[in-house]
């Protein structure tokens, strides 16, 4: 993906890619003091340099929204230009109804559940199941695998709940809006989950620390508090 808007524009078909990563992302939303809404309202008028400073604040939190529902972080980096270009063909049509940033992940949430059917229809019909990747084995440090793991056990609505809240950082309301659901609902959901994350965690806790026990090197496996984050989730 690139950042000049002017090529994307015109050659919206063909677009570069260039290297991203799934780190937590930080925007730097102190350099430009316009909101979110104030800049798509003013690219919906004509303004590219409102869409560059869009661009660049949500490059990375959207690749990392696909990289950690996805296996392959090609296809991240494929559907996150996706979502840029839907935003695009779309922006004339732009109505500040609710904050932009959950307008965006609306938008990336459809395109992932398209690409999901997709898959789905490929592995029905050409049946190639071991070529597909396994996500839980992307990170190779033990706890990553664990928690990798531990997430695909939870109930769909509840993992998603947990990411959008722990990685997409999105607010209550946010998260209730953009799944449909009662604000109570998601702050049930949300306790359930991390309640059932934890458990999940905690035999591998026991496991890992009882081997280094009783091997002769004492960090061959994890402790516990590496292994369970205080705050927050790390992939």
């Amino acid at each position: 993906m690139q950042d000049a808007l002017p090529a994307l524009v015109l050659n919206s078909e063909a677009l570069p890619r260039t290297p991203m990563n799934d780190a937590p992302p930080t925007p730097a939303f102190a350099a430009s003091p316009a909101s979110d809404e104030h800049l798509m309202l003013a690219f919906s008028k004509g303004s590219a340099e409102s869409f560059n400073e869009l661009f660049l604040r949500y490059k990375q939190p959207i690749y990392g929204f696909f990289r950690r529902r996805t296996a392959d972080p090609h296809h991240a980096e494929e559907l996150s230009q996706e979502t840029f270009l839907v935003l695009l063909r779309a922006a004339s049509r732009y109505e500040p109804r609710a904050l932009f940033r959950t307008y965006l992940y609306a938008i990336a949430f459809k395109i992932l559940r398209a690409h999901r059917r997709k898959a789905a229809f490929r592995a029905m019909f050409f049946s190639h199941p071991s070529t597909i990747p396994d996500p839980a084995k992307q990170d190779a440090t033990e706890s990553g695998l664990w928690v990798r793991r531990a997430l695909e056990k939870l109930d769909p609505i509840d993992r998603e709940i947990l990411l959008l809240r722990e990685f997409e950082q999105l607010s209550y309301a946010e998260i209730a809006d953009l799944l449909q659901l009662p604000l109570n609902t998601v702050r049930s959901r949300l306790f359930r989950a991390r309640t059932a994350l934890r458990n999940l965690l905690e035999p591998s806790v026991s496991s890992a620390t009882s081997d280094a026990v009783q091997s002769a090197d004492p960090a061959a496996s994890p402790t516990a508090a590496e292994a369970i984050p205080q705050k927050g989730i790390r992939l």
